[in-house]
């Protein structure tokens, strides 16, 4: 299937590693150019060396305000455009209501909400200008069915899904779609670093909580991150055009809701 990405200019933030490096790597298979983002330069470097020759890497802490702005506008100014702009952040710490301070949630609402918030405003203009874009906001299915010891995650994660779909519907007329995507448990670090933290929470090995979450999805298994990266693709693709406030989950079918 050719997804007409071929020759538009895509970011990916949060794209060093796991689900993001996936996605940037499957936007490059489709003939996208590529602006990158991470907090970890040395990271993102190889990530990028590693994709192609062409690919932007601009190091940024998208938590600090001001920061998503200047990502954008380092794409602006290196490929003249911004086509597609997928928001992608590392998870907030695990904890409970009772663990966790006022000045996590602010960390974590920095992080996740207010860094789509201000990646959004920056990229808008120019997908307005051209009547043409796409946005995706890599959420979790903790959106849909709240994962427990994950507080900070489940609330602000489901922030971002309420200002997506309400924004699908300011811009569907500008020609750009908006929407997110949801990951399951995938094969990347942040679960393995999950995985852990609950291991230490409930006195068990690692291996025995990942061994529960399999038994939980109906396919057996984790998923791999090309896996998810298939669905992103073609979400800021041209063929789903008409796709848009939509919340898409890629969890093997761990969630048993009926939407």
């Amino acid at each position: 299937m050719n997804l007409g990405l071929d020759g538009k200019v895509a970011l990916v933030c949060g794209s060093s590693r796991g689900l993001g490096r996936a996605v940037a790597e499957e936007l490059a298979a489709e003939g996208a150019s590529l602006a990158l983002c991470a907090r970890d330069a040395d990271r993102l470097a190889a990530t990028a060396a590693g994709i192609g020759p062409d690919v932007l890497a601009v190091p940024a802490d998208l938590g600090v305000p001001g920061e998503p702005t200047r990502v954008v506008e380092a794409a602006l100014e290196r490929f003249g455009r911004l086509d597609v702009a997928v928001a992608n952040t590392g998870g907030p710490p695990a904890g409970t209501h009772d663990t966790l301070s006022l000045d996590d949630w602010d960390r974590a609402t920095a992080l996740l909400l207010r860094s789509t918030v201000e990646l959004v405003g920056a990229a808008l203009p120019g997908m307005k200008e051209r009547g043409w874009g796409r946005i995706l906001a890599v959420t979790s299915v903790a959106v849909k069915q709240p994962v427990d010891n994950l507080m900070l995650s489940n609330s602000l994660r489901a922030a971002v899904t309420g200002f997506a779909a309400t924004l699908a519907r300011e811009v569907a007329g500008n020609g750009i779609t908006v929407n997110t995507i949801l990951p399951g448990y995938t094969s990347t670090e942040r679960v393995t670093e999950l995985n852990e933290a609950n291991a230490r929470r409930g006195g068990v090995e690692p291996a025995e909580i990942q061994a529960r979450l399999e038994a939980e999805i109906p396919l057996g298994r984790l998923a791999e991150p090309r896996e998810f990266a298939a669905l992103a693709a073609f979400l800021v693709s041209e063929r789903a055009g008409y796709i848009t406030g939509g919340a898409f989950a890629v969890d093997g079918g761990w969630l048993r809701g009926l939407l």
